[in-house]
């Protein structure tokens, strides 16, 4: 059965035209949950709305003693284009359950609060809450998975990759060291985190996979059952041996520094918000919005 999920706190009719930026649904046995962005018309970008939104479906599957996989997934040509930077139902000033963390509502402040209390929240927070979900999560990438959406797919345990998907953080072109979820070093490896980072480039499923980002490329038309057959394996497994084993991997990942590295470079990622916002033109994002974004990475490939 497939349906759309909302954060719990709000109501369909307060959510505006947009109504369903996440459907759930689970397989015929019940075993392996499908959580998929569904915002295709903006390559999923991702505004509050989505992101509890899929806080409250992964709470779903996560509540369901069936569920033993949830695969993560995009409808669309794009698996996620980023954060929602420029798209008519951006809502920067909009707050649901502090799920999350225990900080204050962003709403009602302002200036360099205003950002930390949000970013503390819905990137930061979220994505640590999810990397913890005690059930295996595989990220189905397909097309742009950009910036943000790199955060989405590092909170999964395997990423498997259509050969048409690429991947780039090109956050840097806003002053900024990364994404808030900043797993580059871990995930990339130091000296490919700075390539990508200081040039902006995109870089393909197969290079993901070669530097160990990605656990498999395989054709479009055959992603999606490739996924499926390592769920499946999955879920012959004990629930709590899962559970277990990937606390037991993640914590192996923190011993090694992954998260007071993430704490350190966040702070200097919010010093890079207000230096913006200090500079002429007093932007935050260093006066890029996505249609600039998108015109400088063309620019670099050429």
């Amino acid at each position: 059965m497939s349906d759309a999920v909302i954060p719990s706190a709000l109501k369909p009719d307060e959510l505006g035209p947009e109504t369903t930026p996440v459907a759930y649904e689970t397989d015929s046995t019940g075993s392996i949950a499908y959580v998929t962005l569904n915002r295709p018309e903006y390559r999923n970008a991702q505004n509050s709305v989505m992101t509890y939104s899929l806080d409250a479906a992964f709470r779903r599957a996560v509540d369901d003693a069936a569920v033993k996989v949830i695969v993560l997934r995009a409808n669309g040509k794009h698996f996620s284009a980023g954060h929602d930077i420029g798209t008519p139902e951006r809502d920067f000033d909009t707050f649901y359950d502090n799920a999350a963390t225990l900080y204050w509502d962003h709403t009602d402040r302002s200036g360099g609060d205003q950002r930390l209390a949000r970013e503390i929240e819905v990137y930061m927070g979220m994505c640590r809450r999810w990397r913890e979900i005690p059930k295996p999560v595989i990220a189905q990438v397909h097309g742009a998975c950009i910036a943000g959406g790199l955060m989405l797919a590092w909170i999964a345990d395997f990423i498997v990759a259509a050969d048409d998907a690429f991947f780039s953080d090109p956050v840097v072109r806003m002053g900024i060291p990364g994404v808030e979820y900043f797993a580059h070093a871990f995930v990339l490896g130091p000296r490919r985190a700075k390539e990508i980072l200081f040039t902006g480039e995109r870089f393909t499923a197969t290079q993901a996979a070669d530097w160990g980002m990605v656990n498999h490329v395989v054709p479009r038309d055959e992603l999606a059952a490739k996924v499926d057959g390592i769920a499946t394996s999955i879920a012959e497994m004990p629930q709590l041996g899962l559970a277990l084993t990937k606390k037991a991997v993640n914590i192996c990942e923190d011993q090694m520094g992954f998260r007071n590295s993430m704490d350190s470079v966040f702070g200097w990622h919010h010093f890079a918000h207000s230096a913006n916002a200090e500079a002429a033109g007093g932007d935050s994002l260093g006066g890029m919005d996505a249609k600039s974004m998108k015109a400088s990475a063309e620019q670099g490939r050429r």
